[in-house]
């Protein structure tokens, strides 16, 4: 190994920092300023405000730790005295070198859950698994075949609250830090949403607010649409109107089936939702009321 590429900085051996505060002047140098100061070489920077005077200022800022001069305690005691305090931010540390703890619900549909297992395996998301839950037996062998714990918790009317239960006490059991809906086919309650506590990503086959509902491929056939797509969204109490994270669309024709059609929509679900896991695993998603800053 040549001295220059020895002296090439680990990849892993980054962190990120993540900011929403009142806007004013000086954030950035503060922050800036901080880093330097411990020894921090910043490799990418972005920010956001929503009005200079007087809105909500967003950061996000990605780093090496070679050189850095304090421990994980240490930053986060001495960032949130002298910069973090004094401009009323919200802020997250996250290491790359710590990946995301990722869990996965799932009922049939197979399209998005293997994509995203073959970019896991692939190294294109930096998360671990440590479990996924379905309410059907069909996708097991799939999950063993990458060595992922399959546990099945049969969800029906009669049942709902006791299994929503049982699945929140396998979420925290195996200390998932969130949860993707891979296509799974049952409407989470609020009850859920606030016993598990953490953050729950969902993929809609459709441009919402376009075609919602049961055969959304049938209903954009029979309007003989030019466009079909998909939504990728944190799940809220309210049916899928939570802060949208990443939408995309592809141009279809008259001569589109709805067998076509539903093809090719899944094809979009695919990349949507990897695209919003990743961003979302990446520490890029800031969300602001029911929106989001994705940078």
């Amino acid at each position: 190994m040549t001295a220059a590429a020895a002296s090439v900085p680990d990849p892993l051996n980054t962190a990120t920092l993540t900011i929403t505060c009142p806007d004013r002047g000086g954030i950035v140098a503060s922050v800036s300023q901080f880093l330097h100061n411990h020894g921090a070489n910043i490799i990418h920077s972005d920010q956001h405000s929503t009005d200079p005077a007087g809105g909500t200022f967003f950061m996000r800022m990605e780093f090496y730790l070679d050189g850095l001069d304090l421990s994980r305690d240490g930053f986060e005691r001495a960032f949130s005295n002298v910069v973090a305090a004094p401009f009323q931010m919200e802020w997250k540390l996250a290491s790359r070198a710590e990946p995301k703890r990722m869990a996965i619900l799932v009922s049939k549909y197979d399209h998005c859950f293997l994509d995203l297992l073959w970019r896991k395996r692939r190294g294109e998301l930096n998360v671990t698994i440590p479990l996924i839950i379905s309410n059907h037996e069909d996708l097991r062998r799939d999950a063993e075949m990458f060595d992922i714990p399959f546990h099945i918790v049969p969800v029906n009317k009669e049942n709902k609250a006791e299994a929503e239960a049982e699945q929140v006490r396998l979420l925290r059991e195996a200390d998932a830090e969130f949860v993707v809906l891979a296509r799974y086919m049952q409407i989470l309650s609020g009850e859920f949403l606030r016993g598990f506590g953490r953050p729950v990503i969902n993929i809609h086959h459709s441009f919402l607010p376009a075609f919602i509902g049961a055969n959304p491929y049938r209903a954009a056939f029979n309007r003989g649409v030019k466009l079909i797509g998909a939504t990728s969204h944190y799940v809220t109490e309210e049916l899928d109107a939570g802060p949208i994270i990443a939408q995309d669309v592809i141009p279809v024709t008259h001569r589109e089936t709805p067998d076509t059609l539903m093809r090719l929509g899944r094809d979009v679900e695919r990349q949507v939702l990897a695209r919003a896991v990743k961003a979302h695993v990446e520490d890029r998603v800031l969300v602001h009321g029911n929106k989001t800053v994705v940078f």
